[in-house]
């Protein structure tokens, strides 16, 4: 079966419980994740979204396992055409504690050989999660990025 795939591992200086706070928080996504609004009903079968400054659907979702603080599975649907018309998406975030911090493995996938989206978050998810880890260490977002 054809597919596209992408998998991001990094260890961060804070425990699985504080990770998986700045997976589901809206507070805390705002703050890494480039200012975009996060909202999400946190329980298997909950809806989530993201959306753009102004307030225009971005992506969406569903909450297929939620596993605290191990575990998150989202269905992803990303609302450009070209990435839409690819359907839905699978994200798996995977949380363990490694010494004093945590491994998060970060695998995105989709049953669409050569993915569009695939191709897109090969360069969105190691932004995000540096911004993330560099938020949980240090209290600030490594990176700005208008949106």
């Amino acid at each position: 079966m054809a597919e596209s795939r992408f998998s991001y591992t990094t260890y961060i200086r804070a425990t699985p419980e504080r990770v998986w706070e700045a997976l589901t928080s809206a507070e805390d996504m705002k703050t890494y994740f480039f200012g975009l609004p996060f909202e999400a009903e946190l329980k298997v079968g909950g809806a989530w979204r993201r959306f753009f400054p102004d307030g225009k659907l971005m992506t969406e979702g569903e909450i297929l396992e939620y596993d605290r603080p191990s575990r998150l599975v989202l269905s992803w649907l990303n609302q450009e055409p070209e990435k839409k018309a690819e359907g839905f998406s699978r994200c798996v975030m995977e949380l363990e504690a490694s010494g004093s911090g945590t491994k998060l493995i970060v695998t995105h996938w989709t049953a669409v050989a050569d993915s569009k989206l695939i191709a897109a978050v090969v360069d969105a998810w190691p932004m995000v999660l540096s911004n993330m880890k560099s938020f949980l260490e240090t209290g600030e977002p490594a990176l700005a990025y208008p949106m």
